[in-house]
């Protein structure tokens, strides 16, 4: 139903307002309830068209269920994470000489003449 509570649980607390409040206040009770419940809808369609006004009708078409942290599941993020890089490490071994070939297009080697001595670098040592 609503909050939470179900059919019972209603039934139990209008028996307990009845027996607190009294058969004879209970109406204006009622009456107080209905105009606070009226009063927040209203102000809840104030704020919603107000929200409309100041950032734009993009608001109407965001889809409020993916932002809802209840849909959140740590492990589920993780392993999609997990699974991501597990997926580009398969491929990558599943095509090796693609990796080769384009690691050896990048790196441009020099070849030594016979009896030449390989470069050397003080500052490197």
């Amino acid at each position: 139903m609503f909050l939470g509570i179900n059919g019972s649980e209603l039934l139990v607390l209008a028996i307990l307002a009845v027996v607190i409040l009294g058969p004879e206040k209970l109406p204006e009770y009622a009456a107080q309830l209905a105009r606070l419940v009226k009063e927040l809808r209203r102000m809840a369609t104030g704020a919603k068209e107000q929200l409309r006004e100041e950032v734009g009708d993009d608001i109407v078409d965001m889809d409020w269920k993916k932002l809802d942290p209840r849909q959140y599941d740590p492990r589920r993020i993780i392993k999609e994470a997990l699974l991501d890089d597990f997926e580009d490490a398969a491929s990558a071994v599943k095509e090796p000489a693609a990796i080769h070939q384009r690691a050896v297009a990048t790196v441009q080697v020099k070849r030594l003449a016979p009896n030449e001595p390989a470069p050397f670098d003080l500052e490197a040592t």
